[in-house]
């Protein structure tokens, strides 16, 4: 297990650095001055070049992007060119914010998508199946911001039961935060239930069809037992990966959701990034979603190993 763990994380440092170069490179191509940006219209040529010189703009290409991967490597990501503070202190500041609304989006995926799934498989065929099947099709095809967008005008405008933007943390005023967090976690959350939907039932179908199920139902024991020792227990081992992959991409896959509801995320700081082309702030942002997706996929492979004794790491 160590070696497996130490191979990976190795591994995992290899990927960075190509993200790294990539998003480097892209942002090459990105049109605009960031120094002219920065300051705005009035400036004078003195204090534009102290700024290019501070940001370290002014060096070749090469020397800029080895002296970013050198700087990353303690931690030091850089300072934002509109704020002037550093990169990882923006960065996690906005964490609690993005972490709260997609766990809270994950987590009410599952109560729909779990309950959902493992009936629409135990009934195969039926109302309740069919029914399960357009609420996965339905959510798939519809974007999340479409959703946001009638969750605002329903509750919000409408009915007027809950705020339409905003953000309140969790640590001041929970009730607040329930208040502005239930929209944008039901927007974001449908849309994952419908994949969550599909991905349980088809993995409940697949092991209701093997053949210990088969004996475990011939030696008389009770459908419930079945169900929850030897089916449920198998079948979701393989959804541990979707939950994990869907977490780690809502971290930082939720930009338009945050920009509509005015959420303080790393999804709005990476827009708004985009925007005053603060390329430390982007670059900052976008290799801490590439470490994310690569811890959640290894904590998924540590945790295979943990609930399938027939799994092992190498």
């Amino acid at each position: 297990m160590g070696r497996f763990v130490l191979r990976r994380l190795l591994q995992s440092v290899v990927v960075l650095l190509g993200v790294t170069l990539v998003v480097f490179l892209l942002l090459q191509l990105v049109p605009g001055d960031p120094v002219r940006v920065a300051l705005g219209t009035r400036f004078d040529q003195q204090t534009y070049d102290a700024l290019r010189e501070r940001s370290g703009l002014d060096r070749p290409l090469v020397v800029q992007y080895l002296s970013y991967v050198g700087h990353a490597l303690t931690g030091d990501l850089g300072v934002s060119f509109r704020s002037g503070q550093p990169v990882t202190s923006i960065v996690l500041e906005r964490l609690p914010a993005t972490g709260s609304l997609s766990v809270t989006a994950v987590l009410f995926a599952l109560l729909v998508a779990f309950p959902l799934g493992v009936l629409s498989a135990m009934r195969s065929g039926s109302f309740v199946d069919h029914a399960a099947r357009v609420f996965s099709q339905f959510g798939v095809s519809v974007p999340d911001f479409w959703m946001g967008i009638m969750g605002i005008l329903l509750f919000a405008g409408v009915l007027g039961w809950l705020p339409p933007s905003g953000y309140v943390a969790l640590t001041d005023d929970p009730a607040g935060w329930a208040s502005h967090v239930a929209l944008p976690a039901a927007a974001v959350g449908l849309v994952t239930a419908s994949i969550l939907t599909r991905f349980i039932r088809s993995s409940v179908l697949e092991v209701l069809a093997e053949d210990y199920v088969r004996t475990a139902e011939a030696k008389g024991l009770r459908r419930r037992v079945v169900i929850v020792r030897h089916v449920l227990r198998n079948a979701l081992i393989p959804v541990v990966t979707v939950v994990a992959v869907q977490l780690a991409s809502l971290v930082g896959g939720v930009i338009v959701i945050e920009v509509l509801f005015a959420w303080p995320g790393v999804g709005r700081l990476t827009y708004d990034a985009v925007q005053a082309r603060d390329y430390p702030v982007l670059q900052g942002a976008v290799l801490f979603v590439a470490t994310l997706f690569l811890l959640m996929n290894l904590l998924v492979d540590v945790l295979y190993a943990r609930l399938d004794p027939r799994i092992t790491l190498r």
